[in-house]
């Protein structure tokens, strides 16, 4: 199983409708994937910009190239994202899983 997470920040005014943008959008083209196992998604607030946090986890790398394309480790962006001003990571981190331990810390 690989673990898939990546990072961006929207000014704290455009929090809910990137959040609803991003769940019609995004985390509902991930779920249909094939190979995908799980999306989890967190929109946290600091000062001015909410931080967005999305971790996906796949069966294998052919998974993650169905959404990602040939460049799995660079990040996928939709054109409305401008709209929310979207400051996106460009890399993705990956990590390479036998097992998930859930953590339920705050």
């Amino acid at each position: 199983m690989i673990l898939r997470s990546w990072h961006g920040v929207v000014p704290i005014e455009s929090r809910r409708a990137f959040e609803q943008h991003f769940q019609d959008v995004v985390i509902d083209e991930i779920k249909v994937l094939p190979g995908n196992l799980g999306v989890f998604f967190r929109c946290v607030t600091q000062d001015d910009y909410a931080h967005v946090f999305l971790q996906s986890y796949w069966e294998d790398w052919a998974s993650i190239r169905r959404f990602a394309g040939d460049t799995p480790h660079r990040a996928v962006t939709y054109p409305d994202d401008a709209r929310y001003g979207l400051i996106s990571d460009p890399i993705v981190l990956h990590q390479e899983c036998s097992a998930i331990q859930p953590w339920y810390g705050e």
